[in-house]
């Protein structure tokens, strides 16, 4: 046990280490390409930033999980699927970084990633089990599977609206996935070593992004989810295991941000994925919170998430059920009482607005 911890801490601290300092040269080279995010005040954007700041962040996750992989991980078939998965994510990315695409295009590129992994690696879907319920998809794995990398690719993406928050939530995820192998004596299998490499990547992403952030994920963000989706596809299967209904709780967040988006848009007449400033950290900004307390208090209900699922997976199914009970109270008081879905108090939607539109003045 003891080597193993020893292991798992020189696998994160390498690539947290090269993370760290690779940021600097992508600051660099984004501003030289025009990889830049501008602020703009235009009805449809959502920034909250005051500055002109070079993305490509993403990019730098990728290249130290690229050096993890090379130290530390073994040669493989699945391997070779998610190397190239990952490449066409984060090319996908870099091109609209520079120079925005349709998302039509994108959506195209995410796709072929998840088919490399479905029909190369042969990661699959093939059943989920929670709560005593299984379900086993049969053929239909293919599509599914699919489109829960997909979607998983992209959610990350759509809560990147602060400073520090979705390298913060990414990292709550590989650190509660890593407790959860730990404890059921996986250190060396490839889920872990996957978790393990991007948990440093991500944390040494994370020390430039954090408000004030110097350097943005961009949409090469999309990575990070690319990777969770992998992880969750490896880390929970077979019908002796809980299934991926673990690890998706622990992206409780981004999983109820996203649909809460989804629903207020279609009440509107808008299309579901048009961009808005009714979000998680826009209903917590509109309560007067600084961006750092409302990044912390989103990481502290993920972590509540977190710790529902490791104890729902290891102690004691009994307390997790009680945890995921208590989250499911604060998310329905949420609802109620803020504009996250509709519009019930028009006064403190206008506030967010009004106050968004100042804060890009």
């Amino acid at each position: 046990m003891k080597y193993q911890l020893l292991t798992a801490s020189r696998i994160i601290l390498v690539t947290f280490l090269f993370s760290a300092i690779i940021m600097f040269l992508m600051r660099k080279v984004a501003v030289h390409v025009g990889a830049v995010d501008v602020p703009r005040s235009e009805e449809g954007h959502r920034h909250i930033h005051k500055k002109t700041t070079p993305k490509l962040g993403g990019v730098g996750i990728f290249l130290a999980f690229l050096l993890g992989y090379m130290l530390f991980g073994e040669q493989s078939i699945r391997m070779n699927s998610i190397l190239i998965g990952s490449f066409i994510i984060v090319l996908t990315g870099i091109v609209d970084d520079i120079k925005p695409i349709k998302a039509t295009y994108k959506l195209l590129g995410h796709i072929a990633a998840a088919m490399v992994i479905v029909f190369y690696g042969g990661i699959l879907l093939n059943n989920i089990t929670a709560f005593g319920f299984s379900f086993d998809f049969g053929i239909l794995a293919y599509p599914i599977t699919i489109l829960f990398i997909v979607a998983c690719t992209n959610i990350i993406n759509l809560i990147d609206g602060l400073d520090g928050l979705s390298g913060g939530i990414c990292s709550i995820f590989y650190i509660t996935i890593a407790i959860i192998g730990f404890y059921q004596g996986r250190a060396g299998s490839l889920v872990m070593i996957l978790t393990l490499i991007m948990l440093g990547s991500t944390l040494g992403f994370l020390l430039h992004n954090f408000h004030p952030a110097k350097i943005f994920a961009g949409d090469c963000a999309t990575f990070m989810g690319f990777i969770i989706a992998v992880i969750t596809l490896l880390e929970f299967k077979g019908p002796a295991l809980i299934s991926f209904f673990v690890p998706v709780t622990i992206l409780g967040i981004p999983i109820l941000d996203t649909l809460f988006a989804i629903i207020r848009r279609l009440l509107k007449g808008q299309p579901p994925f048009q961009a808005d400033k009714q979000h998680l950290h826009h209903q917590l900004l509109g309560m007067n919170f600084s961006q750092t307390t409302t990044v912390l208090i989103i990481y502290a209900i993920n972590i509540l998430f977190a710790t529902a699922s490791i104890f729902y997976t290891l102690k004691d199914q009994i307390v997790g059920e009680i945890i995921y009970i208590i989250i499911f109270i604060i998310v329905i008081w949420f609802v109620f009482h803020t504009s996250i879905i509709s519009d019930k108090n028009p006064k403190r939607a206008k506030r967010i607005r009004d106050k968004f539109r100042f804060k890009r003045q």
